[in-house]
């Protein structure tokens, strides 16, 4: 038996994964403890096929959970690995557990795993998700699970640790491929995050790892966590989603990332602000709020359903002032905006070209500065979709009309403003490439959309008051 670690993990149906990760650990020879919370499948079957030490708890959450494995495991090793049934120990950290030695981390008290995260069959390699560092060994008898975290639960050590970026545990949940298994999953999550939110808020809670930016994986994530907490709700998740999708290269993780990126960074945490402001309105016994309708989830309805109308509508004129089957001649010649649009950036495009001295060509669709190549406008270039998302959000927020009019205004010509700035640029120094993994459509509308979160940003922030009373106009 390995005289040097052993595992724990955390089960609840887990016939699916269990196999797959004690199959991963077999040849280390080390204890296994299952700490189950009431499985009704073969998971307890298999448990026992493979040797390991069964103990039952009821769960209330992952902090609690591992606190009582911790303290209810007969554990006999210096160090004890902590995992959760859909991971799998890759080969080469097997590899890494088998040559392990006490002697040799003396002064060690945790070692973070690297971890690959799996969603529907991929791996999601960008966003922020990889690397991923994760405590899960650590020396037994002095790492603890931190009960001061409701849901994004942790090992907590109080002296050193090292990161083993080669250690690599895969992490794929199966079950989450049935999409409807993964919403639910997560709006329970979601309560456990609000009502956590709002005992920090009220100081019931306090972070037990020292906030510490340049510090360990678990210290910057607590650092992380306090700027969060500061950014207005609602917002938040926008800008999260943004810094994950461009910032982090989301974007790069194909169709089933951005869908894991949009769920995770930006579902997941608008249904937590919705909850978080349930929770205070009922803490507040708010009568006048509820009898008003003072729900943010209005807002959230309201800023949907206008930036669909918004964003099918322009593609809906666009079709119709195009020839094509459903071409309108009166609207393409009276009522086309999309055709002013197009002209107005091009028009302001070669104005502000002709200031800088150049010679500019240009006809309906196309722009031209004689040296270099041709500016196709096509619609994707008009920006309407970065406008109805601004349009919508700034129509949906809860504040009189006339206080928006101004800066809904003010936003759309700016949009305009910085578009024109990208046809200069375009006009003098683009080039064309197609092994571009970007293009400049997708580097514009990055761009604009961070300008737009963090306009949107000081702007909800100064009306802040108004958000948390939501109804009263």
């Amino acid at each position: 038996m390995n005289a040097q670690f052993s595992f724990i993990i955390l089960t609840f149906n887990e016939e699916i994964h269990l196999p797959r990760l004690l199959e991963s650990v077999k040849n280390l020879d080390a204890q296994v403890f299952v700490l189950d919370s009431g499985s009704t499948d073969n998971t307890i079957a298999i448990a026992k096929e493979y040797g390991a030490v069964i103990l039952q708890n009821a769960f209330e959450n992952h902090p609690t959970q591992w606190d009582f494995a911790l303290k209810n495991s007969d554990v006999k090793t210096p160090w004890v690995i902590c995992l959760d049934a859909d991971h799998v120990v890759t080969p080469e950290l097997n590899n890494k557990l088998s040559t392990f030695n006490d002697e040799d981390y003396r002064d060690v008290d945790g070692i973070y795993f690297n971890r690959k995260n799996y969603f529907k069959g991929r791996w999601i390699k960008h966003g922020g998700y990889f690397p991923f560092y994760l405590l899960k060994m650590i020396r037994y008898g002095v790492g603890y699970s931190d009960l001061n975290e409701a849901m994004d639960h942790r090992m907590v050590v109080p002296g050193k640790t090292v990161i083993w970026k080669d250690g690599v545990i895969i992490e794929e949940n199966l079950k989450e491929n049935n999409i409807a298994f993964w919403i639910a999953k997560h709006n329970r999550y979601s309560d456990l995050v609000a009502q956590e939110e709002v005992e920090r808020m009220m100081q019931m809670r306090s972070q037990t790892v020292k906030p510490h930016f340049w510090g360990s994986p678990d210290e910057r994530t607590a650092w992380l966590k306090q700027l969060w907490w500061k950014l207005p709700r609602y917002v938040r998740p926008m800008l999260y989603f943004i810094y994950r999708i461009f910032f982090q290269l989301g974007i790069l993780d194909g169709r089933t990332g951005v869908i894991f990126h949009f769920l995770q960074a930006f579902w997941f945490r608008l249904i937590v602000d919705i909850k978080i402001d349930e929770i205070l309105k009922q803490k507040e016994g708010s009568k006048a709020g509820v009898e008003n309708g003072a729900s943010p989830v209005k807002f959230v309805l309201v800023f949907i359903a206008l930036f669909a109308a918004f964003y099918y509508f322009n593609i809906l004129y666009f079709g119709i002032t195009s020839p094509g089957n459903h071409y309108s001649a009166f609207l393409a010649q009276y009522l086309n905006y999309i055709s002013g649009l197009r002209w107005l950036l091009l028009k302001g495009s070669a104005q502000f070209l002709v200031w800088l001295g150049f010679t500019v060509i240009t006809n309906d669709y196309e722009l031209l500065v004689p040296g270099h190549p041709i500016i196709q406008l096509v619609y994707s270039c008009l920006g309407l979709g970065v406008m109805s998302f601004f349009a919508a959000f700034v129509l949906a927020y809860p504040i009189k009309l006339k206080s928006k009019i101004g800066f809904l205004l003010g936003g759309l010509l700016g949009i305009q403003v910085l578009n024109i700035a990208r046809f200069v640029l375009l006009a003098l120094f683009w080039t064309r490439n197609e092994n571009r993994v970007i293009d400049h459509h997708a580097i514009f509308n990055i761009i604009v959309y961070i300008l737009i979160a963090i306009t949107l940003y000081f702007w909800v922030k100064r009306n802040d008051k108004t958000l948390n009373n939501y109804g009263a106009n």
